[in-house]
């Protein structure tokens, strides 16, 4: 069940109830400036360790995780901290056996309290816990045995007062009836006092008889009101004496007295009296504390005899502000009665505040809003009233305050901007002096260190930089250094330094300069000419390492100094090699008379530029002398008809530098009246000596060119002959050991259309020097009949109009292919075995490189042979040829064998097929065999057979194979 109660200034107060023993109370506090509240748990007492007290995370609407991000935790003020946080699951749960009359005795209720910090923000939650009283506690009597003796002569009604029970529990559980065993002459009457405690008293109902009964036991037994009950119990002697007719009586029944705390051992509180009517020893009392509670005994003690009583141990207005005791007096017969003494405990200013931080926030950003929570502190006087009331405060000219948010807690807040720059660290003391006399007061320091934030730019040391340089300077010259102080701290106060994008003559600064972003010096990037760059104006830039960086500029001028680094430049006269320039000076010139004016100027500036003339030689020094300053020459006497008329003059120009420097020019002085007197004179000057000098130099560079191509042309003519050597020495070499390459060389007719085999091999066979030796011989035609091609292809010519061979080895003459050698296609038998053999045929070239072949004028297969050999040499030259042919082939039928089985060692001669046995001629339709027993055919007729040869597809061309390609090229080079 809960409940939530409005108040009219906004804050809601929620009950919570979960059982008859449980209950919580939780408060939200309103304007405040951080979040307080307060919550309240009940909860039995002698509790295990780890019970559960409460969900402070459900209660407080926390999220668990907010706990152990804000570092939630546990302070008190006690020494004992019986409540544990559990932040993982937002609990609160026993820490230490609690026992309920150990904490707080006879107080109800019975609670203790402490306080959950939060931080970040700091928040504040008061939890206070009330402690339930369990019945752990059975009623005591401070005595085992009571003893009476009481005169027979007692009257009824008579009273005795017995020793009460103490119970430490309280309320319900407390002590709650007495009761006395059953017998004939006492009654037990029960009596309440205003505190709510219980006395007894033994009345006497029947009178007494000393010979029938001089000894009575009885038993008194107290009994709470605990659920189970417990009791307690004490045995009560009574002895029948004779008679004591009066009791004592007290002349007040209750006694008030006042005691400060802390109070000297021995100080007088008060006096009791009482008086007996009985005379003798039945008349005198004695007086004792009756049912006096276990720490009151040994504060308070009373003279028996007197009834004085007094402080007997310290007393402390904190733990107990009243005591109420009651007073006993007994005279010598027995008779008693009692009396109520009030004591009030008067409070001394005995406590110092007590001072507990319960949050800081240290260190703290120094752009802090006024206003804003630094520290919590909790700060508790134990005394009462004024000596309770505290004032805090803290030491002065610090721009901080504090407050008070709640019942003894102070808030720590800004009071105005901090600066870290001016105070980076601050000691906080916080003072609490109670209202007591004399005041007690006690304090505590609070170190708080201000973070920093970026808020202060670079400074630089001076408003503005200028420095000198002279020019001529090496790269990399330090030139000097600019420095800026950033007051913050750390990352936020690092200064680095650029250079502001900044256009000299149309070049970036940083063409000219640079700067060391560490250290701020600046160096020259290049040399610089005065003559050029007289000054550079730029601006750097200081910017600090915070977030955002702040920055700051300054200008910086750098004047460039002059050196005397250029020697003077003569304007005038101007110095020609290809002419002669000369002043004339006429005869009847006087003294002083301006011959010409030297001018010259130095792009140095100040003393640098400063020039002096000076005569250096002369002709005659003792005609001609030249101003100091102006450079004017003039003449120093009369010019007489002595003086010749070719005068030079050197004139040396220098500047005032250190070290000076200089230039000279020569002067030609004509003096003459007449300008063809000074052309005769003058005509045999010399051209310039530096113009003679560079035109030898270039003759020179000629000649050196024109002989290094020379000696590289030789060697390279000498490298081409070496080389054509060596090629011919090679083919000298190899003999008659060349193999036959075939190809088609272009303008061959095919004249093989009409053979036995698909296709067609032209060979072309080379005579090497050592021709001589070989085998094939060559035969001059015979007839002028014959065709052949010229070597374009488009002319026919007859054997009269060709060049005779001047080879003496062609004596034989090539015959006509015989007629009877033509058979059908189908008659023609082909090579014997398994192997297939292309068809092939032999090229041959006489002497004067004209090749027959037949040409479409005339029929295939019945044109003439041209110059052909005998059959033996044909034969023989066949032979050669298939035997290449099978070895330079890669794309000959199945069944044919490779370059790789012709080399192979298991390469025999039964792999050779017999070409004996059919022989095809070139240049013929019959083929040859060995066979004499098959039967020549004659041929069917020339046109039957070019109509065959015509419906036959034409077969593959062979490929040509690299020695072939490598002799073919050779061949089109010839």
């Amino acid at each position: 069940m809960a409940v939530k109660d409005f108040y009219r200034n906004g804050c809601v107060q929620w009950r919570v109830f979960f059982q008859p023993q449980w209950q919580v109370l939780f408060f939200i506090s309103c304007y405040i400036p951080f979040t307080i509240s307060q919550i309240r748990y009940s909860i039995p007492e002698e509790m295990s360790k780890g019970s559960l007290i409460g969900n402070v995370a459900q209660d407080l609407g926390l999220d668990i995780k907010r706990l152990r991000m804000g570092r939630a935790r546990i302070v008190t003020g006690e020494s004992t901290q019986y409540a544990e946080l559990r932040t993982d699951k937002g609990i609160l749960v026993v820490s230490e056996r609690i026992d309920r009359e150990q904490l707080c005795g006879d107080i109800t209720p019975c609670s203790f309290s402490f306080e959950i910090i939060l931080e970040n923000p700091i928040e504040l939650h008061q939890v206070t816990v009330e402690i339930i009283d369990v019945n752990d506690n059975s009623p005591v009597f401070e005595k085992s045995k009571i003893h009476f003796e009481i005169s027979e002569s007692a009257t009824t009604g008579s009273r005795f007062a017995l020793e009460s029970a103490y119970d430490a529990d309280v309320e319900l559980n407390s002590l709650q009836n007495y009761v006395l065993t059953r017998n004939n002459y006492f009654v037990l009457k029960q009596h309440s006092n205003p505190d709510g405690s219980r006395y007894v008293e033994m009345v006497l109902d029947k009178a007494l008889d000393r010979e029938e009964h001089p000894n009575l036991s009885l038993m008194l037994i107290a009994v709470d009101g605990g659920n189970p009950q417990r009791s307690g119990s004490v045995n009560i002697d009574v002895t029948v004496l004779d008679a004591n007719d009066n009791a004592p009586e007290f002349n007040q029944t209750i006694y008030s007295a006042y005691v400060i705390e802390n109070a000297p051992k021995g100080t007088y509180i008060t006096t009791v009296n009482a008086t007996d009517a009985d005379s003798g020893s039945n008349g005198h009392i004695t007086f004792s504390f009756s049912d006096l509670k276990e720490h009151s005994r040994d504060m308070f003690s009373i003279d028996e005899n007197t009834g004085l009583v007094s402080v007997l141990g310290n007393i402390d207005f904190e733990k107990e502000k009243r005591f109420e005791i009651r007073v006993k007096a007994t005279d010598q017969g027995g008779l008693t009665s009692t009396s109520k003494l009030v004591i009030e405990v008067g409070d001394v200013n005995d406590n110092a505040p007590v001072i507990n931080l319960m949050s800081l926030s240290s260190p703290v950003a120094e752009d802090v809003a006024p206003g804003t929570t630094i520290a919590v502190l909790n700060i508790k006087d134990f005394d009462s009233g004024r000596n309770g009331q505290v004032a805090c405060f803290i030491n002065e000219n610090l721009p901080f305050n504090i407050k008070s948010s709640l019942t003894n807690y102070y808030n720590l807040i800004t009071d105005a901007s901090l600066d870290r720059e001016t105070h980076s660290e601050y000691n906080i003391t916080v003072t609490a002096r109670d209202s007591g006399s004399p005041a007690l007061s006690s304090s505590t320091t609070l170190r708080l260190k201000v973070s920093d934030i970026n808020d202060n730019a670079p400074v630089f040391d001076r408003g503005s930089y200028s420095s000198h340089l002279l020019e001529n300077n090496e790269s990399g010259m330090s030139i000097c250094g600019v420095t800026a102080i950033d007051l913050d701290w750390n990352q936020n106060s690092r200064v680095s330094y650029f250079l502001e994008n900044t256009q000299i003559g149309g070049a970036p600064i940083s063409s000219y300069v640079s700067i060391n972003s560490e250290n701020g010096v600046i160096h020259a990037v290049r040399s610089f000419d005065y003559e050029q760059i007289k000054q550079l104006s730029f601006a750097v830039k200081a910017q600090d390492g915070g977030s955002p960086p702040l920055s700051s500029n300054v200008s910086v001028k750098i004047r460039i100094q002059d050196q005397n680094d250029n020697a003077p430049q003569v304007l005038y006269p101007v110095l020609s090699g290809a002419s002669v320039v000369a002043e004339i000076v006429p005869r009847s010139a006087d003294v002083g008379y301006l011959v010409t004016k030297v001018v010259a100027v130095d792009v140095d500036s100040g003393q640098n530029a400063w020039l002096s003339y000076k005569l250096q030689k002369a002709t005659d020094r003792a005609l001609f002398e030249v101003g100091l300053q102006n450079g004017e020459i003039r003449t120093v006497r009369q010019v007489t008809d002595k003086d010749a008329v070719k005068q030079r003059l050197t004139v040396v120009v220098e500047d005032n530098g250190q070290p000076s420097r200089s230039a000279t020019v020569n002067v030609n002085v004509a003096v003459a009246d007449s300008f063809p007197e000074v052309l005769s004179e003058f005509s045999d000057f010399t051209h310039d000596k530096d113009y003679n000098d560079n035109l030898t130099f270039y003759l020179v560079l000629a000649l050196a060119v024109v002989s290094f191509l020379f000696i590289v042309s030789i060697i390279a003519i000498l490298s081409v002959k070496c080389y054509r050597w060596r090629r011919e020495r090679m083919f000298y070499k190899s003999g008659a050991n060349l193999p036959v390459i075939p190809y088609y060389p272009p303008l061959y007719a095919d004249v093989g259309g009409t053979g036995t085999l698909q296709h067609v091999y032209n060979y072309e066979i080379c005579r090497t020097t050592d021709s001589r030796k070989s085998d094939l011989k060559y035969g001059r035609p015979c007839s002028e009949s014959i065709i052949s091609l010229d070597s374009s292809g488009t002319q026919t010519l007859t054997h009269a109009q060709r060049e005779k061979p001047t080879n003496q080895d062609f004596d034989d003459q090539q015959k006509p292919p015989s007629a009877d050698w033509r058979f059908t296609q189908n008659q023609r038998p082909g090579p014997s075995g398994s192997f297939k053999l292309q068809p092939t045929h032999v090229r041959w070239t006489p002497p004067s490189r004209l090749r027959a072949a037949a040409t479409p004028e005339v029929a295939m297969g019945t044109g003439p042979w041209p110059n052909p050999p005998t059959e033996a040499e044909q034969l023989q030259a066949l032979m050669a040829a298939a035997n290449e042919v099978s070895e330079a082939t890669n794309t000959l039928g199945p069944g044919t064998m490779g370059l790789s089985t012709r080399y192979s060692p298991q390469f025999t001669l039964q792999h050779v097929p017999d070409y004996r046995q059919n022989v095809y001629i070139p240049g013929s339709t019959a083929t040859l065999t060995s066979n004499q027993q098959q039967p020549q055919q004659a041929l069917p007729p020339p046109q039957a057979a070019i109509a065959a040869a015509a419906a036959q597809p034409e077969p593959p061309k062979a490929a040509q194979t690299p020695a072939s390609k490598k002799k073919s090229t050779k061949k089109d080079k010839k």
